[in-house]
C-alpha cells in the first residue's frame, strides 16, 4: 500500500512515516496542502492521512478538491478539533474516517486496517496464484505451504503483481507505485529486486519464472493454465 501523509508538523509526520514503513507501507510526506495536492495528482495513492489545519490549503478544502478530481484514495483526516461539527464537515468533504490528535500509533494502525477491510479493492481475500499464497492481513507469503522470507520491497512488488494479474507493468510504474519521492532509485533497482524475488520463488519450488519480462514494455505474471 502506498500512503501519503499531508502534515505540517514534523514531530508527528516523521515518527508516523517511520512506523508505517516498518509495516511495509511505502510513505511520502507533504508539508502543506498545495504540495499534498501536487503529490496526489502525480501518484496513485491507496491512502491519504490528511491533517485539517494545514498551511496554504487546509485539509477540508483539499479533501473536497481531491474528491472533485475523482481521487479514489481512502482519506483519513487527522485533527486536534474534537467537535461533532468538525467531524461532520470532514466526512461531508469526502473523508472516509476521522482521528483525533493526539493518538497512539496502534490506534492509527487499527483504523487503517478497518479502512482496508471496508475497501474491497484494497483488501481482497488472500491472493492466490497457483501454489503461491499471499495473505495481506498477516503479510505472510507461502509457496506450496513453504514460507518465503521476503524483503519489504520484494513483498510489495509481488503483491502488486498479484493484484494486477495478466497486466504488463512497466518499471517506471513500479517505481511510481512502490518507491517514495525522496528515495533515489532507478530502473536498475527494480531489476535487482525482481531477480532476488525470482530466485526465492525458485528456491521454494517454482519450476518456471512466474514473473516474465515483456521486452520493451515491462513485466507480468505468466498466465496460469487451468
Amino acid at each position: 500500500m502506498k500512503i501519503l501523509i499531508i502534515e505540517d508538523d514534523t514531530r508527528i509526520a516523521n515518527p508516523l512515516a517511520k512506523d508505517l514503513r516498518h509495516q511495509n507501507y511505502s510513505v511520502d510526506i507533504a508539508p502543506d496542502g498545495l504540495e499534498g495536492w501536487d503529490y496526489a495528482q502525480a501518484t496513485d495513492y491507496d491512502l491519504i492521512l490528511l491533517d485539517v489545519m494545514l498551511p496554504r490549503l487546509d485539509g477540508i478544502n483539499l479533501c473536497r478538491r481531491l474528491r472533485a478530481a475523482q481521487c479514489q484514495a481512502l482519506i483519513l483526516m487527522l485533527t486536534a478539533k474534537d467537535t461533532t461539527s468538525d467531524k461532520v464537515m470532514g466526512l461531508d468533504a469526502g473523508a472516509d474516517d476521522y482521528l483525533i490528535k493526539p493518538f497512539k500509533l496502534e490506534e492509527l494502525a487499527a483504523r487503517i486496517r478497518a479502512l482496508q477491510r471496508r475497501s474491497r479493492e484494497l483488501t481482497p481475500p488472500t491472493l492466490h496464484y497457483g501454489p503461491l499464497k499471499l495473505d495481506p492481513a498477516t503479510q505472510v507469503v507461502t509457496y506450496d505451504k513453504i514460507a518465503l522470507s521476503l524483503t519489504p520491497k520484494e513483498y510489495l512488488i509481488l503483491e502488486y503483481f498479484l493484484r494486477h494479474p495478466g497486466q504488463v507493468i512497466s518499471r517506471s510504474a513500479l517505481l511510481d507505485k512502490l518507491w517514495e519521492f525522496d528515495q533515489f532509485s532507478g530502473e536498475g533497482t527494480i531489476k535487482t529486486h525482481l531477480t532476488n524475488l525470482r530466485s526465492k520463488l525458485k528456491a521454494a519450488g517454482s519450476l518456471n519464472d512466474m514473473i516474465e519480462t515483456v521486452y520493451g514494455m515491462g513485466y507480468r505474471l505468466i498466465p496460469l493454465d487451468f
